[in-house]
């Protein structure tokens, strides 16, 4: 090959590999949507929905938890004025675009209201969130239940993420500080979820298990949208029972993450 014709050979390559190189844009973290709760009701009715009210759809994305109290529904948060009855560290996340889907409470999600996921809060809290790198604060309501990820203590609703400054990034070191709730139950409802499972003969594994350790509780064991998961009404669900399953489940194998949740 005389040098004109290489030199061209090589141009025509550098223009190959200039077309094939590219930055893909970056994706802003969204974890996998929690698994269903699994309801029980007498005669297999289903549940009313709550008749609690929801923030509005037009609710701003406020910068301050003063600007986010102006900008709620009436009654939509608790009495904050008083010392925090619970409060705890750790890391947040978001989750969605879930639009009409049914929260724990029976509201529909859509991602715009001021509300979060909690395992154990009684449904209808208010939460306050400060977000521990940016100092950012907001208030937030109970609706759903989760995370359902290991070292997650709260999952908060898209415009809720983008207020407290954690969106873009996915996840967050916060503090949570929750506000006496009137209608909460002082001993509650409990039970416990496990998973998932990639193989759905695994989960299937555990409820015969569970079934037969737990003569009288109730075992379901279903298809989530991150895997196959258990979930084990205790007979009484009381919460000492709940942790005793729960710490039982992680002996054989260690490796099954199982999740004590509040039902009410």
């Amino acid at each position: 090959m005389n040098l004109k014709a290489w030199g061209v050979a090589c141009a025509a390559l550098c223009v190959m590999l200039v077309d094939g190189c590219h930055h893909e844009q970056p994706v802003a973290y969204q974890p996998a949507p929690p698994p269903p709760i699994v309801r029980s009701t007498p005669g297999g009715a289903s549940p009313a929905p709550a008749t609690a009210k929801t923030a509005p759809a037009t609710l701003p994305i406020p910068m301050d938890i003063d600007d986010e109290l102006a900008a709620a529904a009436p009654g939509f948060f608790d009495d904050v004025s008083g010392a925090p009855v619970f409060q705890e560290t750790g890391v947040a996340s978001w989750y969605g675009p879930y639009k009409n889907r049914k929260t724990a409470d029976g509201s529909a999600y859509d991602g715009l209201g001021m509300t979060a996921a909690h395992k154990t809060l009684p449904l209808g809290s208010t939460v306050r969130v400060t977000n521990l790198v940016t100092r950012q604060q907001i208030l937030v309501r109970v609706t759903d239940r989760g995370p359902f990820a290991p070292g997650r203590v709260i999952d908060l609703s898209i415009n809720a993420a983008k207020a407290v400054g954690l969106y873009r990034m996915g996840i967050a070191k916060v503090q949570l500080e929750a506000f006496a709730h009137p209608s909460a139950d002082p001993e509650g409802k409990w039970c416990v979820q496990a998973g998932p499972f990639k193989e759905e003969q695994d989960a299937l594994d555990l409820k015969a298990a569970l079934s037969q350790r737990y003569v009288g509780a109730r075992v379901a064991e279903f298809a989530g949208a991150t895997g196959f998961w258990v979930r084990i009404d205790p007979a009484q669900r009381e919460r000492k029972q709940a942790d005793e399953i729960a710490y039982w489940i992680g002996q054989p194998d260690p490796a099954v993450n199982s999740y004590v949740v509040r039902l009410d």
